[in-house]
């Protein structure tokens, strides 16, 4: 970690267009406006579906990705390169509040599935509209927690 700058990032050394990933924040970004007026379980669970395929990097059958790749193309937003890691991370994040959205949603916890659905909401919103993405500063602080749990072992 470089004091100029205190995130750390995981980092895949493969460039994605940040056009596109802001456009796919865009869709969960909307998306999780419905679940917050009208949650149902169809609808949380193809946000937790496309989280998943784009955590495990199954792109290719992500709608999400395959409606930013064409609006991309439509729209002519050209290449921005960015890191793939920390949107794989957030992804993996995204999949996380998605199945406790899910799971809560089945259980009848109707503030807790809010509450998650209103994460989802900002950092979507932040990464859409800002290029703000949370996930590496999730990641340090998850880094964090783990370098302090294990030099207290030692």
């Amino acid at each position: 970690m470089n004091p100029q700058n205190p995130l750390s990032c995981p980092l895949d050394f493969i460039a994605v267009n940040e056009n596109k990933v802001r456009l796919i924040a865009l869709h969960v970004f909307v998306l999780s406006i419905v679940i917050l007026f009208q949650p149902h379980w169809i609808t949380i669970g193809l946000l937790a579906t496309d989280f998943f395929l784009r955590t495990f990097n199954v792109n290719k059958f992500s709608p999400f990705a395959i409606s930013a790749a064409g609006i991309t193309k439509v729209l002519a937003l050209g290449f921005k390169p960015v890191d793939q890691g920390p949107k794989r991370f957030a992804a993996g994040v995204g999949l996380t509040f998605s199945l406790g959205m899910l799971v809560t949603y089945l259980a009848g916890y109707t503030t807790a599935t809010l509450i998650l659905t209103a994460t989802i909401t900002v950092f979507s919103f932040l990464e859409s509209f800002l290029a703000f993405c949370a996930g590496c500063y999730v990641y340090t602080i998850l880094i964090r927690v783990f370098k302090i749990a294990q030099s207290s072992k030692e």
